[in-house]
């Protein structure tokens, strides 16, 4: 039978993108035939012995899930229980682990994506992928053409670290303050709200609306849904994994 390497077996049983599952038969903690695996050995379920921790890895028999949720404010993108606060998991009834794409900051709200494949999670959240997201972002007072142009080409961020050129514009202003629609193919932790703090606009409210081919459409705060046959079908190529 065809063999796989092990970190693409391990990601699709569970536990992590298939750089996290590397890290795990790099630090010994898997095993082949009784051994310790080596990074670039191969296996397969159906005739080889392939253990975790100790624990035998089961050949999985399970459809994979894709889900979209839309979180609400004050809701951690987490899978584990950190203390009281709510998590995304805590909103879905669902006994499966799941990787969370596209994590958002305790009081942003907005599209996550969760899933069981591991391989997808890793293509839509590793940042050389530039996959695009999109928001709708309230701002405190209206932007002038400067600042938009400054945002537009990348900013420089208090590590060093320039931001990738982003598409900034005006969705509309009123008295309370200006809608914003940002297109970016990056994510790092409160960007969006740091470079409103540099830029001098801040931010009052960020909402996610699109990762990659997704949309958000018109699912309420706290909801969330199966994607459909068509919507996997095109994140899935966006990933290049069809």
């Amino acid at each position: 039978m065809n063999k796989e390497r092990l970190q693409k077996i391990l990601s699709r049983c569970g536990y992590g993108s298939r750089r996290a599952c590397e890290k795990l038969i790099a630090e010994n903690h898997v095993k082949l035939n009784g051994k310790l695996a080596k990074l670039g050995e191969k296996g397969n379920l159906s005739e080889d012995l392939i253990e975790v921790y100790g624990k035998k890895l089961k050949k999985v028999s399970k459809e994979n899930i894709y889900i979209a949720i839309n979180k609400p404010r004050k809701v951690l993108s987490e899978i584990k229980k950190l203390d009281d606060r709510t998590t995304v998991i805590d909103l879905i009834n669902l006994d499966e682990y799941l990787f969370i794409i596209g994590r958002l900051d305790y009081m942003s709200e907005g599209l996550l994506l969760l899933t069981n494949d591991g391989e997808l999670a890793n293509k839509l959240t590793h940042p050389r992928y530039e996959h695009e997201k999109e928001y709708q972002v309230l701002a405190r007072n209206l932007p002038d053409q400067k600042q938009l142009k400054i945002w537009q080409r990348g900013v420089v961020l208090p590590d060093g670290y320039r931001t990738l050129p982003a598409k900034v514009s005006i969705l509309e202003s009123r008295n309370y303050g200006t809608w914003l629609k940002i297109i970016m193919r990056e994510g790092k932790k409160r960007q969006i709200r740091e470079i409103g703090r540099l830029l001098n606009v801040p931010i009052k409210r960020i909402i996610r609306t699109r990762i990659a081919t997704i949309g958000l459409d018109d699912l309420k705060t706290g909801e969330w849904r199966y994607l459909s046959d068509a919507e996997i079908e095109s994140v899935l190529k966006t990933a290049q994994l069809k």
